[in-house]
């Protein structure tokens, strides 16, 4: 699973504590949750459904293959949240012979003819009704509902919208469409009949193995899993989708895309197959199934989903030209849902409690994509952004990376076990070497195939390979919370010709670490690895010749933890000149930000930075800079004019004309003018910015020329102000969930928050249906992510009161689109509702 992240300006109100502190289950008491006592064996799971598009409900028949897990039994008690139950029989080769059963609070309980002992099967027949709306339990801040199954425009009512039918089992939803034991620890192997229109293609775990026409234009396509994974793996999609094929040595890799995306799908999804043969070979692993397909769904519920060999991917995955040229924002997840493949659906984790074995190898094949095709700065980059979600929410510093007493087992998909959990990991590799690392992971994977498995185990395969004892390392960070905060003195010692280095750990607990620490003498840095013991002053001694020009604490980067030091313009320019490793560099840059102007240094660092081979870096340095200061402009102008035109990336070509613009300098024109007809949108934004900035007549005529449709969230946030001020209708619904957050943003960013409170009054005085249901969709998100947070809560509920009141005087002033209007007014009130 892959959590869906909300916008860049809302990731930062939301876990601000600023605005209000982060308590997740503050106030609730925490139940230890044990893992599923396991009494019986899943064997085998075969279904037959066909679909009511007008009821939204599912017709299934179910054979059911299990038997005693160890002790004899003669009952079978199976999940199955808001159904209609219509038939239980015991099939005995085709015969079926009636159970009694008692089915209340979503629990069937079967009674058997007898007492089966254990390896000893029974084949149950269930025939049912599903009902996704009538299920009761609620989602999360990761999985924003639970309904199981989900119809998408069922009766095609929206024109806008695909027809579409799409399941979510993680955590436990796969009951609400079909009877099973809805845990982690059970596994299956499955097939599924699914009956539908011939016009809509089918999408299951597994491998196609057949598909019959049926009468009245219907069609059922048979789908087999001859290999056992967990019941919350189980998929069906359905729809109107290309199929485009795709292969990895004999395996098919399809990408199952709506049609109007379909000459992208290359764009899109192409790395995939190159994806699987890094990682078999990495892990020494080969894909272990049987095929691997990628489907999106709209209106879906996170971010994506590993189903077994058929991964469901949001609809933010469908992406064009003008986004894909300047970055396939969506191939991290691609990576990562594919990783699960083996970490997650081969060896699955026992219990939720023990989620990290899933999602923060999940989190961590990011990097590891990253390190093979970008580079080790692009991966470096991608972990430092990660972990800092983690380091600035304080809290999640008290969660155990493993943990037993959560209150609802949603509450285990966060930023310690994804973020966190891939920071943790980076450290056990950087200390165990890469062979060892990769050999525990293979034996893990050996060890543990289609099976469950937890932290411990985990352990020990990395101790089996590697000799190392590792409690050490498991009980600090991963049965344990929080992460060092460190500050440092030296003291130089003439006599002895040694500086003395003491490392402070400042919080509660102190832990033990290796450690990396450049020794700066005579300009030149030399690297000396230490060993950190758990105690509240470490001091280490290093020949040096005079007091150190500098010291880098940390300085490959690895160690999770928070540094707090000071450090002048000519000591950053001196790391950042002197420094392989991205972090150490971009510390350095952005260490001088409230030194840019007052400092010669400072210049210099940025002049350098220019010219750094990672193009973040670069980007970075044109974020700190003020070309409207003559010296800056001096020094950096004509650099900056030369990445406007030919940097090799569109990211840093638009950063440079955000640069420029600010100049308001007409002899820049022709690059602006140029860069509206770029292909990439970013670039034709900033370009547009610029133009406007000069000339505020030109955004009638040019505001069309930017697609916001499916638009990054910094495009987004960056073309607000253009859309608003200007009242640019037609770009309304792209920028309205930004609009939502203004009382959050205006702590954040008084000025941008001014311009998204304008905005969102403007859609709130606007007969703009799309904008509105935009704006509810998005809070609708959010909502899970302060659940315990009354106060920002009252804040989303006051804001949507205020739009409600707006929608009535509109409503008053223009009856004749009473129609359109009463919709907005419900979707508001429904959304107040959901906060309540």
């Amino acid at each position: 699973m892959r959590k869906a992240i909300l916008s860049i300006a809302v990731l930062g109100i939301l876990f601000s504590a600023q605005v209000f502190a982060q308590t997740e289950t503050s106030g609730r008491e925490k139940v230890y949750r044990a893992t599923h006592t396991k009494v019986t064996e899943l064997k085998h799971t075969k279904l037959k459904v066909n679909f009511d598009y007008q009821k939204e409900q599912m017709n299934g028949e179910e054979w059911l293959t299990a038997s005693p897990y160890f002790y004899p039994s003669n009952e079978l008690i199976l999940d199955a949240k808001a159904m209609l139950i219509h038939e239980v029989a015991l099939d005995n080769n085709g015969k079926k012979f009636p159970l009694k059963y008692e089915y209340k609070n979503d629990v069937l309980k079967i009674n058997l003819d007898k007492t089966y002992q254990k390896n000893q099967d029974y084949t149950v027949y269930i025939k049912y009704t599903s009902r996704p709306n009538e299920v009761k339990q609620e989602g999360s801040m990761a999985i924003n509902d639970a309904k199981g199954l989900y119809f998408i425009n069922a009766q095609g009512t929206d024109p806008d919208l695909p027809t579409q039918i799409w399941t979510q089992g993680e955590t436990e939803s796969s009951s609400a469409w079909f009877p099973t034991i809805d845990k982690p620890n059970q596994k299956t192997t499955q097939e599924i009949y699914m009956t539908v229109p011939d016009k809509y293609v089918t999408l299951s775990n597994g491998l196609l193995k057949d598909s019959q026409k049926e009468s009245n234009g219907m069609r059922t396509d048979h789908w087999v899993m001859d290999k056992r994974h967990s019941t919350y793996l189980f998929f069906m999609g359905v729809g109107e989708y290309a199929i485009v094929k795709d292969k990895w040595k004999n395996i098919p890799v399809d990408y199952y895309i709506e049609k109007e995306y379909e000459p992208y799908a290359k764009q899109i999804y192409g790395n995939t197959p190159e994806m699987i043969e890094f990682f078999s070979k990495k892990m020494n692993y080969d894909y272990p199934w049987a095929k691997y397909a990628q489907i999106s769904g709209r209106n879906y519920v996170s971010g994506a989903m590993e189903n077994t060999t058929a991964t469901l991917h949001g609809s933010d995955i469908l992406q064009k030209p003008g986004q894909l040229i300047d970055e396939n924002t969506w191939e991290d997840t691609i990576a990562h849902e594919l990783f699960h493949h083996w970490f997650g659906d081969l060896v699955t984790a026992e219990s939720w409690s023990n989620l990290t074995v899933n999602e923060s190898f999940a989190n961590y094949s990011e990097y590891l994509w990253n390190e093979y095709k970008y580079g080790k700065d692009q991966a470096d980059y991608h972990l430092m952004s990660d972990v800092n979600l983690y380091i600035h929410n304080p809290g999640d510093f008290k969660k155990n990376l493993v943990r037993f007493n959560y209150d609802s087992r949603e509450d285990v998909f966060d930023l310690v076990t994804y973020q966190k959990g891939g920071g943790i990991l980076n450290m056990l590799r950087n200390y165990l070497g890469d062979d060892a690392f990769f050999a525990g992971m293979n034996d893990y994977l050996k060890t543990n195939e289609y099976q469950n498995a937890e932290a411990h185990q985990l352990r020990l395969s990395f101790e089996k390979v590697s000799g190392k004892d590792l409690n050490w390392f498991f009980n600090q960070w991963y049965f344990g919370s929080g992460n060092p905060k460190i500050n440092y003195s030296s003291t130089f010692e003439p006599m002895k010709k040694q500086v003395s280095v003491t490392i402070s750990q400042t919080q509660e607990k102190p832990f033990e670490f290796p450690l990396a620490i450049d020794v700066y003498d005579n300009g030149k840095p030399k690297r000396y690895n230490v060993w950190v013991n758990a105690e509240a002053k470490n001091t280490f001694s290093f020949d040096v010749s005079k007091t150190p020009d500098v010291l880098n604490i940390n300085a490959d980067g690895v160690l999770l933890a928070e540094i707090t030091e000071t450090k002048t313009p000519e000591q950053n320019l001196l790391q950042f000149t002197n420094s392989k490793e991205f972090k150490s560099r971009y510390n350095a840059l952005t260490g001088i930000k409230d030194q840019v102007g007052k400092n010669p240094a400072a210049i210099r660092l940025l002049a350098a930075a220019l010219k750094d081979p990672f193009f973040r870096v670069r980007i970075k340095a044109l974020e700190l800079m003020d070309l409207t200061n003559p010296d800056q402009m001096k020094a950096l102008g004509a650099d900056v004019e030369k990445l406007a035109v030919n940097d090799p990336k569109t990211l840093t070509q638009a950063a440079a004309i955000a640069a420029l613009a600010k100049t308001k300098d007409k002899k820049y024109l022709p690059i602006y003018e140029k860069g509206v007809n770029a292909v990439s949108n970013v670039v034709k934004a900033n370009s547009l910015n610029a133009l406007i900035t000069i000339d505020p007549s030109k955004v009638k005529i040019l505001a069309d020329k930017i697609d916001l449709d499916g638009a990054s969230d910094e495009l987004l946030a960056l073309f607000m102000p253009v859309v608003v001020k200007n009242k640019i209708a037609s770009q309304m619904e792209y920028i309205a969930p930004l609009t939502a957050f203004y009382p959050f943003v205006k702590f954040q960013d008084p000025e941008l928050g001014k311009t998204a409170e304008e905005g969102y009054n403007w859609i709130m005085s606007s007969d703009h249906l799309k904008a509105v249901e935009k704006i509810t969709k998005t809070l609708g998100y959010a909502k899970n992510q302060m659940e315990n947070n009354p106060q920002a809560k009252m804040m989303v509920v006051q804001t949507l009161k205020d739009g409600l009141s707006k929608k009535m005087e509109l409503l008053r002033q223009n009856p004749q689109n009473a129609a359109s209007i009463n919709k907005q007014i419900d979707a508001i009130n429904k959304a107040i509702e959901n906060f309540k």
